[in-house]
């Protein structure tokens, strides 16, 4: 599925059509049918951190894949078990994702950076039955107390107790596997909500959740894909960012996906790895892209050739947005979603919209609206709650094993989700913060996000955070948690003169009376700030 470069932004609403296959299946569509045309086609590209890469193709991934499904059906694994992936980037998270696929099994994406005790709540409350893993995530495994039994567990660091060693539990296995036929609202992943507001929630999707997802990828990256196009995302691939986003579309389109393990996000490494691959297409979430605002003189120091970059999973701001076509060259385009129901807002600079602090609109094929409480429509320039219509083909079947919560997330024909935003008259949505960071103060309603972009224009300031802390006289005040930059040091001065600034900026009941400095903010495995944590601290 391509989406032609239309002329204008009203033309591709217009003629956009959903073209959804009665059998769909996502490992066939996003590896045999390039595998079979062109078996020597790159797809996975393995950078390691000692400058080395292994290539893979299209055909090495459909033969790893057949020979993990098949071992995997030979242990009674089926359609509808739950198969966990704990796993960093490499060519093994596509090979386990698309095996899962074609045996009609459901994908259940862990990211390296869960604990224990995360790892043990979502394998448990998803009735998973078998983990793909490495001996880190054996390790963090086999610390659960209680430990679930699983059919299966195996790991690519070869065999380790009662862990099979991945290439011994494929390699006398056939090369030929018969993908199941499946339908597009058949499950096929399912991806825990980050818990920035209670337990995570299993949201699964069916597998035209990939075909959905298709649409804001080509607005985003400028529509991709185009004659040497390579993707990579600093995202973990267990997040639906670096899964959806970047790696099952890009495998889509038949384009080379970079693959590399990063401890954490480094962005002078970042910009070398970029460099070095001749990245061409990025997904970075905003969080990153702040912290490569700190690496001077990027593209006169590391030989770029990037074409798009496309960010989301938290406000952007109007200040990144400038720094990226100062400093690199490209609008940085924003796209919005969610877990369960990712990319259905978002700019595009090929075509003009690009507005500054807003995400951008509504992408084509899914109706997004803002709406009041009760469901009905707000005006422009009115405040309500951002919410998409349903049917839709990137939305959510629904919460596994929470019928109640399902149902709590509409509101008749509408998926709301739980963010505040407002639409202007040209259509541009503006983000104003999730409906629990909403900050009542002195009677005034204020979101974090114009306050955290305004924070970070400060000279000083590297990252922001930006909360309500209880008040007896005005509810709440704002109170901002910062990270400063290399070479500042933290005074009451520096407080006093970022207070001064952004009152300055924007308004006396918008300021943070309160400021704390920190070495760092706490963060989801998907780069959005934990507010809830600094509202406990505040």
């Amino acid at each position: 599925m391509n989406l032609p470069a239309p002329t204008s932004y009203a033309t591709l609403v217009a003629d956009f059509r959903w073209n959804i296959p009665e059998r769909y299946n996502i490992g066939t569509d996003v590896c045999d049918r390039w595998a079979r045309a062109e078996p020597s086609r790159l797809a996975i590209i393995e950078a390691r951190a000692d400058g080395s890469t292994k290539k893979v193709t299209f055909g090495d991934l459909r033969t790893a894949s057949n020979r993990l499904a098949n071992a995997l059906k030979r242990r009674g694994i089926g359609p509808g078990e739950r198969v966990a992936i704990l796993l960093p980037q490499s060519s093994e998270v596509a090979i386990a994702h698309i095996a899962i696929y074609k045996l009609g099994a459901i994908a259940v994406p862990l990211a390296g950076l869960f604990g224990v005790d995360a790892i043990a709540y979502r394998l448990s409350d998803a009735g998973v039955t078998a983990l793909v893993t490495d001996a880190a995530g054996l390790a963090k495994f086999r610390a659960i107390p209680e430990r679930p039994q699983l059919t299966l567990v195996t790991s690519l660091d070869g065999d380790d107790g009662d862990a099979q060693g991945f290439t011994r539990l494929c390699e006398r296995e056939s090369a030929e596997f018969p993908a199941r036929e499946t339908r597009p609202d058949d499950p096929a992943l399912m991806i825990y909500t980050s818990g920035t507001t209670g337990p995570p929630k299993g949201a699964l999707h069916g597998h035209r959740v990939l075909l959905g997802h298709l649409p804001c990828v080509a607005v985003t990256h400028e529509f991709t894909p185009q004659p040497g196009d390579r993707f990579w995302t600093p995202a973990d691939w267990a997040w639906a960012g670096g899964l959806l986003n970047v790696l099952l579309p890009s495998l889509h389109h038949g384009l080379p996906v970079v693959a590399r393990k990063f401890a954490h996000f480094d962005p002078e490494e970042a910009l070398r790895l970029m460099a070095n691959q001749r990245v061409r297409n990025t997904f970075i979430p905003p969080t990153a892209l702040r912290m490569l605002r700190n690496v001077p003189n990027p593209r006169g120091r590391f030989d770029l050739s990037l074409r798009t970059i496309g960010s989301g999973g938290e406000a952007l701001g109007a200040e990144t947005l400038a720094w990226g076509r100062e400093a690199l060259g490209l609008t940085i385009n924003e796209f919005y979603g969610q877990t369960e129901c990712n990319l259905v807002l978002a700019s595009c600079g090929a075509l003009g919209v690009v507005k500054p602090g807003a995400i951008g609109k509504a992408v084509p094929g899914h109706e997004v609206e803002i709406i009041r409480a009760d469901g009905t429509r707000c005006e422009p320039g009115e405040a309500g709650e951002i919410a998409i219509r349903r049917p839709d083909p990137v939305m959510f079947l629904e919460y596994w094993n929470r019928p109640d919560a399902t149902r709590d997330k509409f509101i008749g024909d509408f998926m709301t989700t739980g963010d505040m935003g407002i639409r202007d008259e040209e259509g541009y949505v503006r983000f104003q913060g999730r409906t629990d960071d909403l900050i009542t103060s002195a009677g005034y309603r204020i979101g974090p996000t114009e306050i955290e972009d305004c924070l970070i224009k400060h000279p000083a300031v590297a990252l922001a955070a930006v909360v309500g802390k209880p008040d007896p006289l005005r509810t709440e005040i704002v109170k901002a948690f910062i990270v400063l930059k290399d070479g500042q040091a933290p005074s009451d001065a520096l407080a006093s003169d970022i207070q001064a600034f952004v009152r300055s900026r924007l308004s006396a009941h918008e300021y943070p009376r309160e400021i704390a400095f920190r070495a760092s903010l706490p963060l989801t495995t998907t780069g959005k700030v934990i507010r809830r944590q600094l509202r406990a601290e505040a």
